[in-house]
């Protein structure tokens, strides 16, 4: 079986999951309001790309300290890590792999917020807590992982028209709830075309899709100094290194593109 589990992110704008493929699913969530951290953090509405940068930074930093992960996908104030079918990371203990991953998550959040955050310090420190959850087979999986990125969707398109009505017409956050009650998608984008010029096709992938996490080989130039025997001075010299890395992606996983391209995700031998 598959392992999976999901971490959420209370405080902050973020969340996290971790799935053992076909086994559990592990997931985290902040003590306090992730409205509130937002707010007191002077997040962009509706969408801070400083935040979501940041939080793939984190769960990239996950996955390379458990190398078992196979996918990631996050979007929001969440992420959820894939595991190896086969893994026996911590002997396959749900606590262990829960524990390990909350931790790692909300360090490297604090660790990094000053990289993606120059201007806005940290005004106290997140907190996460965590769960794990089982999946029996690869189309339950997929169907997770589908599940979450047609939330990112939904979700999103809601934020966008919502913060539109705000931010340009004028509305109280109550009038602009009250003005989308009751919409489909199709209205909503008709409000966003026809007030306000957005094509929300448009809006970047990364709102609207959310962020995979996959391992690809990235190809690295760095210039290092050599200096033979016979020589006083060295060489500056460019060198290239391939590596395996977490590559973030902003694509499509509904579908069955995506899968049939990575079937190793999958691989029931992995």
């Amino acid at each position: 079986m598959w392992a999976a589990g999901p971490v959420k992110v209370r405080v902050c704008l973020a969340a996290i999951s971790v799935t053992l493929r076909r086994c559990l699913k592990l997931g985290a969530a902040m003590a306090k309001s992730k409205f509130d951290f937002a707010e007191k953090h002077n997040f962009t509405k509706p969408n801070d790309s400083r935040a979501l940068h940041l939080m793939t930074k984190c769960a990239q930093t996950v996955m390379e300290e458990l190398e078992d992960i196979v996918i990631a996908y996050g979007q929001s104030d969440e992420y959820s890590f894939v595991f190896k079918r086969k893994s026996n990371w911590f002997k396959r203990r749900a606590s262990k792999f829960m524990t390990h991953v909350v931790s790692q998550f909300a360090s490297s959040y604090v660790f990094y917020w000053r990289d993606y955050f120059e201007d806005q310090p940290l005004l106290y420190p997140p907190g996460f807590d965590g769960r794990v959850v089982v999946y029996p087979s690869n189309q339950t999986l997929k169907d997770y992982l589908s599940w979450r990125q047609a939330d990112c969707h939904i979700n999103n398109l809601y934020n966008t028209v919502f913060w539109a009505l705000v931010q340009q017409s004028g509305l109280t956050p109550i009038q602009a709830q009250e003005r989308l009650q009751g919409t489909l998608t199709a209205d909503k984008n008709e409000i966003l075309f026809s007030e306000f010029n957005i094509n929300y096709n448009n809006e970047p992938l990364m709102y609207r899709k959310g962020t995979v996490l996959i391992w690809q080989k990235v190809d690295e130039v760095t210039t290092k100094e050599v200096r033979l025997p016979a020589e006083m001075e060295g060489k500056k010299m460019v060198v290239t290194r391939t590596r395996t890395k977490a590559v973030p992606l902003h694509c499509d996983i509904i579908g069955d593109a995506f899968w049939k391209e990575h079937p190793e995700i999958l691989d029931e031998d992995s």
